[in-house]
């Protein structure tokens, strides 16, 4: 994990650095938009509190205390052990590591042709230009795992980090266990957002997938109709079967 000296007053905070780039390439579609919020709406993750977990979508990452301003911007990402934002006003402009003291666990690319060679590790780094995308995620944050998702055939890349190097991670069909947080990711096929086609979101250790809060509140609507159903055709079976008893005259002759 990342680590830095004790805090320095003299050092930027996200209020004083740039929170976006509209020159940085991989501007977000709508794919941008809809995919990083299926993940954050699934990522339910049991070994730490919801307050405790920071997800980040397409906000600036700054790693380097010695050039404040060099920083990245992943698609997604999750920080384990921090505290969430309580309060409006509080909510994070960008992801500064000074401050936070915490890398993150699990960085997500989702591939673009404009990005697709350096969320793959196949540039260099130029002369006095920042480190790539690659190297800080491996050897200056040295975060534990590092994604990238090509949703143009489907398929899920996943690198963990072993001492000093990202190695690539054999995936079964498509999915990765995180044993550390108890949570899974992978490729599921259906419908989020009215459109149909393969995303990324989580699953639990039972290897279901987590639903999302629309469709916990659809579950619990169905159930809530079926009860009722069940409810009324007990009703109307007791009825039923009151009006075909036979009734006692006043002399116990049946009528």
């Amino acid at each position: 994990m990342y680590k830095i000296d004790p805090y320095r007053a003299d050092l930027p905070t996200m209020y004083d650095l740039p929170s976006e780039d509209p020159e940085e390439p991989g501007l977000p579609d709508e794919f941008h938009g809809f995919q990083p919020q299926l993940l954050r709406e699934t990522f339910q993750c049991s070994t730490y509190p919801s307050d405790e977990i920071f997800i980040g979508t397409d906000i600036n990452l700054y790693y380097d205390v010695q050039h404040t301003l060099w920083h990245k911007r992943p698609d997604w990402f999750v920080v384990l052990g921090v505290p969430r934002a309580a309060r409006q006003e509080s909510l994070r402009w960008s992801y500064v590591i000074w401050q936070e003291r915490v890398s993150p666990f699990l960085v997500l690319e989702l591939l673009s042709p404009g990005t697709e060679f350096e969320d793959l590790g196949k540039t260099l780094r130029e002369a006095n230009q920042p480190p790539t995308k690659w190297e800080v995620y491996e050897r200056i944050l040295r975060i534990p795992y590092y994604a990238i998702f090509d949703r143009y055939i489907n398929h899920l890349r996943v690198f963990r980090l072993v001492d000093t190097q990202y190695q690539k991670v054999d995936l079964q069909e498509q999915r990765l266990w995180l044993d550390e947080a108890q949570i899974g990711i992978g490729v599921w096929q259906g419908v989020y957002a009215g459109a149909e086609g393969n995303w990324l979101r989580c699953y639990n250790a039972s290897g279901h997938w987590i639903p999302t809060p629309t469709e916990s509140a659809g579950i619990a609507k169905r159930r809530a109709t079926q009860e009722q159903q069940r409810a009324d055709q007990e009703s109307q079976t007791g009825q039923t079967r009151n009006l075909n008893e036979p009734t006692k005259s006043l002399n116990g002759q049946s009528v």
